[in-house]
């Protein structure tokens, strides 16, 4: 019993520790500022399989890089069939920083990133082939925010899912 005590006490000092570090954030795309995204994507449906875009997609040119968004740990680095090549990156406040359709990334599983370090290249990989090169860029809480569930179409998403937008647009 005390161990599983002592566990919970871990779990529970490491999940405030994680909400308490700041949050900063920026375009994760070189050059890019809020003309190159449509502010009205987010959530937007019909959406392909997925149904409803969770996300924002930054366009540019192919190949221009990718930029981590914030600082935090690389949780994935690899090819997913409709993200194609996919980072992910878990930071401040529990939430992972999620890009997909690189041309290629240049991070593994585990490093550490500094937020505006290069994590790869803009591309059009997975179910964005033969489309204009962008990263689909999305943000996801690990800490439900039931406040922001809707009636909408996966509307309880909603409670783990930010605007990107929004993040990248606040003053």
């Amino acid at each position: 019993m005390k161990v599983l005590k002592w566990i919970a006490i871990v779990i529970a000092t490491l999940l405030i520790i994680g909400l308490l570090i700041p949050e900063k954030i920026m375009i994760p795309v070189q050059g890019a500022t809020s003309k190159d995204w449509n502010h009205n994507t987010f959530w937007y449906e019909p959406w392909g399989r997925s149904g409803v875009h969770k996300g924002i997609d930054i366009f540019g040119i192919k190949n221009t890089p990718v930029v981590a968004s914030t600082s935090g740990i690389v949780i994935f680095a690899g090819e997913l069939t409709r993200g194609g090549k996919v980072v992910a990156v878990l930071g401040p406040k529990w939430r992972v920083h999620y890009f997909a359709h690189l041309n290629d990334y240049s991070v593994s599983t585990g490093d550490v990133v500094s937020i505006n370090s290069q994590i790869g290249l803009l591309g059009d990989t997975g179910n964005a082939a033969g489309k204009q090169p962008h990263v689909h860029y999305s943000i996801l809480s690990l800490v439900p925010m039931p406040w922001l569930f809707t009636t909408q179409n996966q509307g309880w998403k909603k409670m783990f899912f930010l605007s990107p937008h929004k993040k990248l647009t606040a003053k």
